[in-house]
């Protein structure tokens, strides 16, 4: 009889057990098509996608994004950045003079580094606010051709007050603005980013400038968001799922978050990179986790203080690696209280070759480690920071701007 008690107590216990195990194990993330899943800082599952880039906390996860207007990179630049991500964006004028367009060089630079490392995910860049005249296609886009070509000219938009296309002035030549309010310009513009990436042979396209110059039309502000959002909306249809999108500062524009699937935090001056703005954006870092989406927090350090705020072209090309090195750590930190699974941080002075692609930054280099948790605030009236890794501790102030990371 004790034994028969015993047999049925120990099948019961079994019973559960598995139950148990089994409830268990439906909690566990769900495996992605890549295989794996990561937590974020708020305890959910981010689950990749398969056309997403390879993903690790062991270091810096690093983005790189660059252009040289002169020429293609040499192999030993190409084995130098390869070896440090496998995530690019190769910049709108990359190649123009070697090659004729820039489409060329993006797609000479997709092989060569798909050659090091298969599993390298590279997009070709494309403005949807400025006709920058380096891609095969915005050719005609310039003062001496434009008059030339009617039908062009309606894609820009035209300042009303003077009757003039708006422009600017960069490099040598003068650049015209899209007006994304002209249904004709928005189907143009879809084929032709379709086609760049197509003979680039790209993962997919970074856009540019998705403001549609809405300050210049304020009245029309809703309109305009609408009809980038409609751009954005054809442009994912065109160019199919299984090719990203990452949109520069496009975090906080509602009609095209759900269609991207990354997004740039450009911190390109001084009002992006207050304290207020950067305790904001790594509440939208979490919020883009949890969409699924990549981030990518790109600083570039600055000459405003220091000894090379009044130096001349020379003294800045050959001093700008040292003081880079000088402040990463500040940067860095900037990054890491706010990295989500996903996050990618991006660092240099400018978007060119030579503004710190090819600078060595040993941090990025020493193991990080998984985040324990999200970040701290010390006090909620002040504006110091901690967060712990597996193999570092941050500690972050950004109203005096400085850091420290302890390596363990």
């Amino acid at each position: 009889m004790e034994r028969k008690i015993y047999s049925t107590v120990f099948a019961l216990m079994l019973f559960f057990s598995l139950t148990i195990t089994t409830s268990l194990k439906a909690q566990k993330a769900p495996k992605s098509e890549k295989g794996t899943s990561f937590v974020v800082s708020d305890g959910s599952q981010f689950v990749p996608k398969s056309k997403y880039p390879e993903f690790s906390w062991d270091i810096t996860p690093v983005y790189y994004h660059f252009g040289d207007m002169n020429r293609v990179l040499k192999p030993e630049e190409e084995e130098f950045i390869s070896k440090r991500t496998t995530f690019i964006t190769i910049e709108k004028s990359h190649a123009f003079h070697e090659l004729g367009a820039t489409e060329l060089g993006a797609r000479h630079e997709v092989k060569a580094f798909k050659k090091l490392n298969a599993d390298t995910k590279l997009l070709f860049y494309f403005n949807s606010a400025y006709a920058w005249p380096f891609s095969s296609f915005n050719k005609n886009f310039t003062t001496e051709k434009i008059n030339k070509h009617p039908r062009l000219k309606k894609f820009l938009l035209v300042n009303k007050k003077t009757g003039e296309l708006y422009s600017r002035s960069n490099y040598i030549w003068m650049t015209y603005f899209f007006d994304v309010l002209n249904p004709d310009f928005r189907k143009w513009w879809v084929r032709k980013v379709v086609k760049g990436v197509k003979i680039s042979g790209a993962d997919g396209v970074f856009v540019d400038q998705m403001h549609g110059f809405y300050y210049l039309r304020k009245d029309k502000k809703a309109q305009v968001e609408k009809a980038q959002g409609e751009l954005i909306a054809a442009l994912r249809k065109k160019l199919g799922s299984d090719k990203m999108i990452l949109g520069n500062n496009a975090a906080d524009v509602k009609e095209v978050f759900p269609i991207v699937d990354a997004f740039m935090f450009e911190h390109y001056s001084k009002a992006v990179t207050t304290k207020e703005n950067l305790l904001k954006e790594w509440g939208d870092m979490l919020r883009v986790a949890k969409a699924g989406k990549i981030s990518v927090f790109r600083f570039g350090c600055s000459t405003e203080g220091t000894r090379l705020a009044k130096a001349d072209k020379a003294l800045k090309e050959a001093e700008m690696p040292k003081l880079a090195q000088e402040q990463i750590t500040y940067y860095l930190a900037c990054y890491l209280i706010g990295a989500q699974p996903y996050s990618y941080f991006q660092y240099g002075w400018g978007w060119d070759l030579e503004d710190g692609n090819l600078v060595d930054y040993p941090e990025l280099e020493k193991p990080l480690g998984a985040p324990k948790g999200a970040y701290k605030r010390l006090c909620s009236d002040k504006w110091e920071f901690t967060r712990e890794f597996e193999h570092a501790s941050v500690w972050l102030d950004t109203e005096n701007k400085t850091a420290k990371i302890d390596w363990k």
